[in-house]
């Protein structure tokens, strides 16, 4: 038996325990995150999937859902499940980080960009964080459209290739493409920052 799974093997029980004494309660979510640790992805899967049909509005739950299906390279779906939890919770930075990684991953460098300048905003000393907005908009701005695609490892090597294949060749199309995304990344960054004084209120 692996290591990591026998570690969390206690884990699993104390927490499949309690669901099994109540199987709609929000317990469905440290469960799930207890099979992933374990490394037992497809139950932390469906665990999740079965607490959300119970609790849609749950954030805690497409959390522990999406971290799943990330390890699992599900990104497309690591992505359908965590744009509604950032649109209510802005300032979730678990799902941000998953959300951004995700679309870097899939090349979709625009919204990788928006999510990495939320989470800036957010933490604005995390030095990796930086390194990444900074790396992401200086490749943009150079070549027009370009993606940056990204493993879901430590390890610090990145590949670009061309994106937007739809987007004219003329660089002024391209510039006014970049510009609106911009636009509508700043908006995104005043609605966060609304959220955050309305929470103190």
């Amino acid at each position: 038996m692996k290591k990591d799974l026998m570690q969390g093997t206690p884990l699993i029980y104390h927490y499949l325990k309690k669901y099994q004494e109540d199987s709609s309660s929000r317990v469905f979510a440290p469960l799930a995150e207890a099979y992933r640790k374990a490394g037992l992805l497809d139950e932390a899967i469906d665990i999740a999937r079965d607490g959300i049909r119970i609790h849609p509005h749950f954030i805690g739950g497409r959390v522990a859902l999406a971290r799943a299906l990330f390890d699992k390279r599900q990104f497309a779906e690591v992505v359908k499940e965590l744009e509604p939890v950032v649109l209510d919770a802005p300032d979730n930075l678990v799902a941000q980080k998953l959300l951004a990684e995700s679309y870097l991953i899939l090349g979709r460098v625009a919204q990788a960009l928006a999510a990495y300048k939320t989470l800036l905003f957010l933490m604005p000393q995390e030095e990796e964080i930086v390194k990444m907005v900074t790396e992401i908009e200086e490749k943009a701005y150079e070549n027009g459209a370009l993606v940056l695609q990204r493993e879901p490892t430590p390890v610090k090597s990145y590949s670009v290739k061309g994106a937007f294949d739809a987007i004219s060749d003329d660089p002024e199309v391209k510039r006014k493409e970049w510009i609106k995304k911009i636009e509508s990344l700043q908006l995104m960054l005043v609605r966060v920052q609304r959220f955050k004084l309305a929470k103190k209120a």
